[in-house]
């Protein structure tokens, strides 16, 4: 979770859902999902989407896809969590450089950073990368605050 994030919580920047907007009424923001080079530097210390290092390629569009949040964050006692409602998929994409990250940001909201998640290096050949997302709970739930 990148630490800026944090703190626009605490200044009711984002809205993940229109049950319970903090700053429009009835209106959730647009969250996306964006690819970056191995060689690149994001992490918790990212406090927006920048072009610098994202991927290109092939059917791949700068500033990425579409992040889809169908539920309102939840909680336990102790946790609270959201994860996408569906897997974040890119379609149809030759991306011949090594890639082992993804930025969620909010477009919305000056493009300000949510998360950035790890993996494996990867490259794709005229093919479909996606990130299944995670069981949305207290314990695996892609974005949690304990």
């Amino acid at each position: 979770m990148c630490t800026s994030f944090k703190v626009d919580l605490l200044n009711a920047v984002h809205a993940f859902s229109t049950s319970v907007p903090a700053h429009t009424a009835s209106t959730a923001d647009t969250f996306k999902a964006a690819l970056y080079l191995a060689s690149a530097t994001v992490n918790a210390s990212t406090t927006a989407y920048s072009a610098t290092n994202e991927v290109s390629g092939t059917g791949y569009t700068a500033g990425g896809v579409a992040v889809t949040f169908g539920t309102a964050p939840s909680s336990t006692s102790t946790t609270a969590f959201i994860t996408p409602s569906a897997s974040i998929t890119f379609s149809s994409v030759t991306l011949a450089t090594a890639f082992d990250a993804v930025l969620i940001y909010n477009s919305t909201q000056s493009n300000k950073a949510v998360s950035v998640h790890t993996f494996g290096s990867q490259t794709v050949t005229a093919g479909t990368f996606t990130l299944t997302m995670p069981t949305n709970d207290s314990s695996t739930g892609l974005i949690r605050l304990a």
